[in-house]
């Protein structure tokens, strides 16, 4: 059977602040999915990251749909018509556009969708994450995809060793999708040099060379892309399938324990390490850390099973105690240099103003 995942994502508001969605917000998406979805869609499941709210859908209409997405499209305006009623900060903040143009696409929300013929038993993960940009992804995906030290089933798995084709995409360049395809292991050295970027350039899929199935997506929307201006970090999703033709489960998780340093955090300006967290997890520590959650599932027949939380164990206890320690001596570092993002990052942001009202009190001294 070929089958479709969707998941689409948007923060449409959030109590004190960049907290987490309301109870009613939750359940009206939930709710409008549910009520609305019959015959369009042959499963869903909603949870929420932070302040983020993500609909993870199945059907057999393909990517880029018009229908699913204007299913989703119009359950967050569903919920940011309660998140008004109800005063919460950001109501609609990811919701760009105000008119449906026949995808989510550029309009705002996150998305990452598959199409693939549904193996037997067919596992895959499910990544949102919060306060953070798509290219954190880029490292754990080079490692789970491309570094044997970390998957092991790239030297252990006939099917793996073969390689994957990396689907790169340069988010800054804004009047189209400026994609280029690289291969491991050929391409291995080509792979990281871009993916060192994270915010320009940023991991879009991954493909199984044995096969030609699909074996990952991930969201490259930037909103300041969208809006001209920030107005939020850009949450990314991920979808990644796992066993037999791809890495495994653990494979996928490992570089988590990382907890590698990404862009996000407060005001979406700093560097601060990548935290894996429960689902529905709330956001706290300087609007963040920058937190990534994962649901396992398999899907049969369109039809998924209740979710397994990957970061629910004692060992990501640990993981989580690390990562605070490194959010809190970079915090420590303030506004000073890398504790900081790039210039490039803060073009959006309000130091601008103050940067080019000085550049025209600076003087050259005469020799």
């Amino acid at each position: 059977m070929k089958i479709t995942l969707s998941v689409i994502k948007a923060d449409i508001g959030s109590i004190g602040g960049h907290i987490k969605p309301s109870g009613r917000l939750f359940k009206t998406v939930q709710d409008y999915i549910a009520t609305n979805g019959s015959g369009l869609i042959k499963d869903f499941y909603t949870s929420y990251t932070g302040d983020d709210i993500a609909i993870l859908m199945s059907h057999t209409r393909g990517k880029l749909d018009s229908k699913i997405h204007k299913l989703a499209w119009d359950a967050f305006l569903a919920g940011t018509d309660v998140a008004r009623k109800q005063g919460l900060y950001g109501a609609g903040q990811d919701l760009l556009k105000d008119t449906f143009s026949g995808n989510v696409r550029g309009m705002g929300p996150a998305v990452a969708e598959m199409q693939f013929n549904e193996r037997p038993n067919e596992p895959f993960l499910f990544f949102a994450a919060d306060k953070t940009e798509p290219g954190a992804y880029n490292l754990p995906m080079y490692l789970t995809f491309a570094d044997p030290m970390n998957t092991p089933g790239l030297l252990l798995q006939p099917n793996l060793t073969k390689g994957f084709k990396f689907t790169i995409m340069d988010v800054s360049y804004t009047k189209g999708d400026r994609v280029i395809e690289l291969k491991t292991p050929e391409d291995l050295y080509n792979i990281a040099a871009l993916l060192r970027d994270n915010d320009r350039y940023v991991i879009e899929s991954i493909t199984s060379r044995d096969s030609g199935e699909p074996a990952a997506a991930v969201s490259t929307t930037r909103l300041h892309n969208i809006a001209g201006k920030y107005t939020g970090k850009d949450d990314p999703v991920a979808l990644v399938r796992v066993q037999h033709d791809f890495p495994a489960t653990g494979e996928v998780l490992a570089p988590y324990a990382r907890g590698h340093f990404v862009g996000g955090g407060m005001r979406g300006s700093h560097h601060m390490p990548l935290m894996p967290l429960k689902i529905n997890s709330p956001t706290s520590y300087f609007d963040g850390p920058p937190m990534v959650s994962c649901a396992a599932f398999c899907v049969h027949n369109g039809k998924f099973t209740e979710p397994a939380d990957c970061f629910d164990h004692p060992f990501w206890d640990h993981v989580r105690d690390k990562v605070a320690r490194k959010s809190i001596e970079m915090r420590e570092q303030g506004f000073s240099g890398p504790a900081m993002l790039p210039f490039t990052e803060l073009e959006y942001g309000g130091i601008v103003k103050i940067l080019d009202s000085m550049n025209k009190k600076f003087t050259v001294r005469k020799k």
